[in-house]
C-alpha cells in the first residue's frame, strides 16, 4: 500500500532539528513508570539496547544513572553527537533500526517513541530484529499507535509520521518472534497518553 510522503523523511527531519528536539525533549521524563518499571526487571548491570535513542535523555540517562550500560542506536548522526558527548562512556551508534545487526544480544531493548515512526512494513520486519538481538528473558518496551494506520503529526513545523498495526497483529508479532506479552496499556493517561508494550523473550 502507499504511504504518506513524510515517512521517508523521518531521518532527515530529525536529524536536521537535533538541537530544537533536545530543546524541546529536555530530562522530562514524563513516562517515568514505565521506565522504572523497565528498569526494576533487570539486575542493575544489564546492558539495554536502545533503538532511537534521540539524544540521550530522559531515557538513556535515567538508565546510565541507575548503574545500566546503554548501547544507543538512531540514524541520525546528530543525535548521537549529542549522546556521544552527554555520555562518552556510554557506546552510541549511527545506525538505521530497520537493518540492525549487531550480532550481540541484550538483557533489555527499547523502542521508546521511535518504532512508531516507522511504517507498518518496517515495524513488521523490526521483529525479527528484536529476536536477534534479545537475550533469553530479555526485556522488550516499545510505544505504538491504538490501530492499524498512519497518524501525522508536526514538529519544527513539517510534517511528523507515525503509524501503527493493530493490537491483535503486535501480539502476533510477538508471539512468533519468542515473546509473550507481559503489559499492554492503550493512551496511558499518566504517561502523556503513550501506548505502551512490554514483553519478555521465551527462554
Amino acid at each position: 500500500m502507499p504511504y504518506h510522503p513524510s515517512a521517508d523523511q523521518i531521518i532527515d527531519l530529525y536529524d536536521r532539528n537535533a538541537s530544537a528536539w533536545n530543546d524541546v525533549r529536555g530530562n522530562r521524563l514524563i513516562e517515568r513508570k514505565w521506565i522504572e518499571r523497565f528498569r526494576s526487571l533487570l539486575q542493575p548491570s544489564s546492558t539495554v539496547l536502545d533503538l532511537g535513542c534521540g539524544c540521550g535523555q530522559p531515557v538513556a540517562r535515567y538508565l546510565i544513572e541507575a548503574s545500566m550500560s546503554v548501547v544507543g542506536v538512531d540514524s541520525s548522526a546528530h543525535m548521537i553527537a549529542l549522546c556521544t558527548a552527554r555520555f562518552p562512556s556510554q557506546h552510541w551508534l549511527q545506525a538505521d533500526m530497520r537493518t540492525l545487526k549487531l550480532n550481540k544480544q541484550f538483557a533489555g531493548i527499547l523502542a521508546w517513541n521511535s518504532f512508531f515512526h516507522l511504517k507498518p512494513d518496517d515495524q513488521r520486519r523490526m521483529f525479527s530484529v528484536f529476536q536477534h538481538h534479545a537475550a533469553p528473558d530479555a526485556l522488550l518496551m516499545f510505544t505504538s499507535g491504538t490501530s492499524l494506520g498512519e497518524a501525522l503529526g508536526e514538529f519544527a513545523g513539517e510534517t511528523l509520521y507515525h503509524a501503527s498495526l493493530d493490537p491483535q497483529e503486535y501480539r502476533a508479532q510477538l508471539r512468533n518472534h519468542g515473546f509473550k506479552v507481559l503489559d499492554h496499556i492503550v493512551e496511558d493517561k499518566d504517561s502523556g497518553g503513550l501506548t505502551v508494550w512490554l514483553a519478555c523473550r521465551l527462554p
